[in-house]
């Protein structure tokens, strides 16, 4: 398998779960719409979905959806669900599933035939394990995109986010830009931490996104400058 030449779109990553990824991936898809661009979200992989009686139903995904400019076929958007709420190697494996890289490859590709910029939405943190033999790091030199790092603003961030900034770079993948999202609103010497990161994260600051008990991407998208992917 090899990259994608030329892509259209932007592989978003945090320095942890629940560090708010569909929230800033909800937020640049609003952003390119306000821009007048064409835009349609992607999260290939998703852990913890609820039984709907039309199947298995997440809450990212359809946030992706509504915040997308267009629609497209479920099984494009959402190649992969599963129900435990648990890493997704697990989850596929206690589903009798193997997560096929080349099957979110191909929805990628026909998604960017439907949109000028696609904003694919990775699971968990960029190292997570998809499979046996590969991990959502080899899922983003697969697509062949550039990569926005969201830092979950909290106890522990800057080692989370250096590292994940150096894996982002072994990969010869470019980091884009980085979002701050502040999710724990009493985090100490938050300006200190700020600054920290900004010195040393070779990439831009796209925004500080402020801690919000119902956080609003379009709220957010005014938060943010839009990353360069030419």
């Amino acid at each position: 398998m090899s990259p994608i030449s030329s892509p259209k779109g932007i592989f978003v990553t945090g320095t942890d779960t629940n560090v708010g990824k569909t929230l800033i991936a909800c937020a640049l898809l609003h952003a390119w719409r306000n821009a007048g661009k064409t835009v349609l979200g992607m999260k290939p992989v998703a852990a913890g979905c609820e039984l709907q009686p039309e199947g298995l139903a997440c809450a990212d995904v359809a946030a992706l959806r509504r915040a997308s400019s267009a629609q497209a076929p479920a099984e494009w958007v959402n190649p992969y669900a599963f129900a435990p709420a648990v890493a997704p190697h697990a989850a596929a494996e206690e589903a009798g599933v193997s997560i096929d890289l080349e099957r979110i490859r191909e929805a990628f590709v026909a998604l960017a035939g439907c949109a000028e910029m696609v904003v694919v939405e990775g699971a968990g943190g960029f190292r997570v394990p998809l499979n046996p033999r590969q991990d959502s790091a080899d899922l983003a030199r697969l697509l062949g995109l550039p990569v926005v790092l969201v830092v979950g603003m909290r106890l522990g961030c800057l080692n989370h986010a250096l590292l994940t900034a150096d894996a982002i770079r072994a990969q010869g993948l470019p980091l884009a830009g980085w979002v701050a999202n502040r999710i724990d609103p009493g985090m100490a010497c938050f300006e200190s931490n700020l600054g920290a990161l900004r010195q040393r994260l070779e990439a831009p600051l796209l925004g500080v996104v402020e801690y919000a008990a119902a956080p609003d991407p379009a709220v957010a998208a005014q938060c943010l400058i839009l990353p360069r992917v030419d």
